[in-house]
């Protein structure tokens, strides 16, 4: 009697998408942990996803026995062919984008939290009102987390307050943002005559026996440009999760930072915040980007945001 074979897998048995993510993360970021992060899920939700897949391939993908989570040979074969597979899974993406003559399903917008949101804001109210079948969906980053997020979550326009420009992306630059760096007339660095042209500016040694105010980059890579000049490396750091908590933790005196200009204009017309004179630089400017793919064009929910956008008071592009 013969014994019968095996069946052999049909094409495809193998493949999950998100499970190739989850190993894509896992390899360009080191870790289960960091890999969540980036992926906005739990450190168990990734370990999960790699088991399963493990147990499709029927070999391990990591070396667990250190502190990183390494990739085996076989798994950075198995890499190379899951890179190559979820770039045409974005192809076959696109070409559907631009086969349908319709409301895209959904428009995903990644706002850097430093930037204005109102007329942003008022654009998507524009849109909702249509009553459009696009689901529209904003998240609120800061520095390298936009980037991070626009692609985790294949987001389709980002707002970056500091753009490293490449050939993938297309990018129009906005009108230029002031950070100023500023403290609570309690606290002991405000200046005793703010107004006067004389007052004698803070050194950097000066600023670093009091605790500096930040907002975290909510990146798993830390945007090393952007922080670098919204840092003055204070031995007393409090950081915070966005520039509303930043503003209210400055007005109550905790200590002193950079803002947005256009967060700060009432605090100080109303003397809640003053300007912190600072013999290095009393602002910074930045110049934000409003970007997109290249290979992936606007669909119809995403362009007519834009052009709700162009319409709002204030709003202007460099």
């Amino acid at each position: 009697m013969k014994k019968t074979a095996e069946s052999a897998p049909e094409p495809g048995d193998f493949v999950n998408l998100d499970q190739l993510r989850v190993l894509q993360a896992i390899a360009s970021t080191g870790s289960f942990a960091a890999a969540g992060k980036r992926l906005h899920r739990a450190t168990s939700a990734v370990s999960y996803g790699v088991k399963g897949l493990e147990e499709r391939v029927g070999f391990a993908l990591f070396d667990r026995s250190g502190h990183r989570a390494v990739l085996t040979t076989a798994g950075q074969r198995l890499l190379l062919e899951a890179e190559q597979l979820l770039e045409r899974a974005r192809h076959f993406d696109r070409v559907a984008l631009a086969l349908r003559d319709a409301w895209e399903p959904s428009l995903t917008i990644v706002v850097d939290g430093a930037l204005d949101l109102k007329p942003i804001l008022a654009a998507m109210k524009g849109l909702v009102q249509r009553g459009l079948p696009t689901r529209v969906d904003l998240h609120v980053e800061y520095l390298s987390g936009v980037r991070e997020r626009f692609n985790d979550q294949r987001g389709d326009l980002m707002f970056v307050l500091d753009f490293a420009g490449d050939a993938r992306h297309v990018a129009r630059p906005l009108a230029p943002l002031c950070m100023r760096l500023v403290v609570s007339p309690t606290h002991p660095l405000a200046p005793v005559h703010p107004r006067s042209k004389k007052q004698a500016k803070r050194t950097r040694a000066e600023l670093a026996q009091h605790v500096e105010l930040m907002v975290e980059d909510s990146g798993t890579v830390t945007n090393a440009s952007a922080l670098g000049r919204l840092s003055l490396g204070s031995p007393h750091v409090l950081r915070l999760g966005d520039f509303h908590a930043k503003l209210e933790a400055l007005v109550s005196g905790i200590g002193f930072g950079w803002m947005p200009q256009h967060l700060i204009e009432d605090a100080l017309e109303q003397k809640q915040l003053l300007l912190l004179p600072f013999e290095e630089a009393e602002e910074h400017r930045f110049i934000p980007h409003l970007s997109w793919r290249r290979a992936r064009p606007l669909g119809r929910a995403a362009e007519l945001f834009l052009e709700l956008l162009a319409e709002q008071p204030g709003w202007s592009e460099g």
